[in-house]
């Protein structure tokens, strides 16, 4: 009855409003009656006050396996810390890692399956690799012959588009498709792209669908109730990670090892230094940053803790390779890495050759205007 008076009220939905993928139990639940249950799920799959495989459980769902992705079910995983497969010792349900010695399951582990359910919280930046897992997951379903549900969910950095499409050549696990750094789309959109563009790699058909989230605009502010991984504790670091992320590659910190990953920047040599001087001494943390860069040493430069991220900022990026060249030392200390990261060698090039961020943020509108016009039909939001 509330959502009822909701639409019919002139109230303009809030992030207070918004109802998760998982919370409308009524669009879903009746598809999963006497269904054997596949889950990809992690911390963030959060249906009301209780993880969604004990919401499901709790409804007589038959749960016949849970499938972990990069962090593991319960997101206590280091970036890049691979995940074993073992069973879930509260509910004795299996666990298949899809970040392991697998990342697309063994055709035996869907034999047993009528249904995958998705319901992963992504940060919309296409080198998180929450998006890689369920494209190998739908790939899966597809040959399996079995469907594919995602639950919905927003994207906190869905109010804009921005950066380099990854062009082909550079496909890895950090970036499977071609769409910009900031794509601005929900999984569930990006699962319908996916699909519409063909870009699974098999001829077998997928039944895909999505329960999208109620009063979501993609210009809506959105703070995750759930840390999505353990390098991206607050807001802060959310909105700032797309344009930290490609500080990995170099020998300089973003904070892996503090208590404030993806929200500063700094080195023991080199120095971009904010108005006022700042330093942090990084320190292993299990679980989260196992021996980062400058373990036990101290490092000046920018506190970004208090600055908003507005869109993808490439200044910090610029600014900390010139300093790097001008000492006449690498920045890209693993190049490859970087490409990938950035889905083309272009903007490690363009940076090498001195180009000012307006002349790389030029050299890639065309691409952005494209992939808008292709992206307009799988979009369910406004």
């Amino acid at each position: 009855m509330a959502l009822n008076l909701l639409a019919c009220s002139t109230h303009s939905p809030t992030a207070d409003d918004i109802q998760v993928g998982a919370e409308r139990e009524a669009l879903y639940l009746p598809q999963l009656a006497g269904k054997r249950v596949g889950l990809v799920v992690n911390q963030t799959s959060i249906a009301g006050q209780q993880h969604l495989v004990d919401f499901l459980l709790a409804r007589g769902v038959k749960v016949q396996r849970i499938f972990a992705p990069e962090h593991g079910f319960r997101g206590d995983h280091d970036a890049g810390a691979k995940v074993d497969s073992t069973v879930d010792a509260k509910t004795g349900i299996e666990l298949y890692s899809i970040y392991g010695k697998t990342r697309k399951p063994a055709p035996e582990a869907m034999a047993d399956l009528d249904i995958i359910l998705f319901d992963i919280q992504d940060v919309g930046v296409r080198y998180y690799t929450y998006i890689s897992s369920m494209h190998y997951m739908m790939e899966a379903a597809a040959e399996a012959g079995i469907a594919f549900m995602v639950l919905d969910r927003p994207n906190p950095n869905g109010d804009y588009v921005d950066g380099p499409v990854l062009e082909p050549a550079f496909r890895s696990f950090v970036g499977m498709h071609e769409i910009p750094l900031v794509h601005g789309m929900t999984v569930g959109e990006l699962a319908k792209m996916i699909v519409g563009e063909g870009w699974l790699e098999t001829d077998k058909p997928l039944n895909l669908s999505v329960i999208p989230v109620q009063n979501y605009r993609h210009d809506m502010p959105y703070h995750l109730p759930v840390k999505p991984s353990p390098n991206l504790p607050n807001h802060v670091a959310i909105r700032h990670y797309p344009s930290l992320g490609f500080f990995e590659p170099t020998p300089v910190s973003i904070g892996r090892g503090t208590d404030f990953p993806f929200q500063v920047i700094g080195h023991d040599q080199h120095f971009v230094e904010d108005a006022k001087p700042f330093s942090f001494q990084p320190r292993s943390i299990p679980g989260a940053s196992t021996h980062p860069k400058f373990e036990g040493v101290t490092v000046k430069g920018q506190d970004l803790r208090g600055v908003e991220a507005k869109g993808l900022e490439l200044g910090y990026l610029v600014a900390w390779h010139q300093q790097f060249a001008s000492a006449g030392e690498a920045f890209f200390t693993n190049p490859g890495f970087m490409d990938k990261l950035a889905g083309t060698d272009k903007l490690r090039l363009a940076l090498a050759d001195g180009k000012t961020e307006a002349e790389i943020r030029a050299s890639w509108q065309d691409d952005l205007q494209a992939f808008k016009r292709k992206r307009q039909g799988y979009l369910l939001y406004p």
